[in-house]
C-alpha cells in the first residue's frame, strides 16, 4: 500500500523495509510487526479474522522532513477499510497513536513512530 501511494515516494528494498532497519540510507521506513490480539475464533473452525499490528519507524537527518513523511504514511493508511492486497482482504487499518518522536539515533538521526491496528482476512 505504501509503496502503491506514489506522494510518499517510497520504493522497497531502498528506502523502504520490513523488520530490519538498514544503516543507509539517512532517511528510511520501516515497518516492524507487533502483536495485538489473537486471530478471531469460530463455532466451525472456518478463517475468520486477524487483528494484527505494525509499528511504521521513519529515519531522517530532518526533524521537520521526517515528521511530515510520518504523518503522510500516517493519512494514508488511516481508515483505510475494504481493500484486498495480495489475496488479503483487510477490512480496517487505524492509527491507534502517533506520530510521536521516538529518539535521535547516535548518528544524529531521529526517529518518529506511528502505530497501526489491522484487521484482515
Amino acid at each position: 500500500m505504501l509503496v502503491a501511494d506514489s506522494d510518499l515516494g517510497l520504493i522497497f528494498a531502498d528506502n523502504l523495509h520490513i523488520g530490519r532497519e538498514p544503516d543507509s540510507p539517512n532517511q528510511v521506513t520501516t515497518i516492524y510487526d507487533t502483536s495485538q490480539a489473537p486471530p478471531m475464533l469460530t463455532l466451525d473452525n472456518e478463517t475468520g479474522y486477524y487483528y494484527e499490528s505494525c509499528q511504521v519507524r521513519v529515519r531522517s537527518t530532518s526533524y521537520t522532513v521526517g515528521y511530515d513523511l510520518i504523518k503522510d504514511i500516517r493519512d494514508s493508511l488511516h481508515g483505510r477499510a475494504g481493500e484486498t492486497w495480495n489475496d488479503t482482504l483487510y477490512t480496517l487499518i487505524r492509527c491507534s497513536n502517533g506520530p510521536s518522536m521516538l529518539t535521535w539515533d547516535d548518528n544524529n538521526r531521529v526517529i518518529f513512530i506511528i502505530n497501526l491496528e489491522i484487521q484482515r482476512r
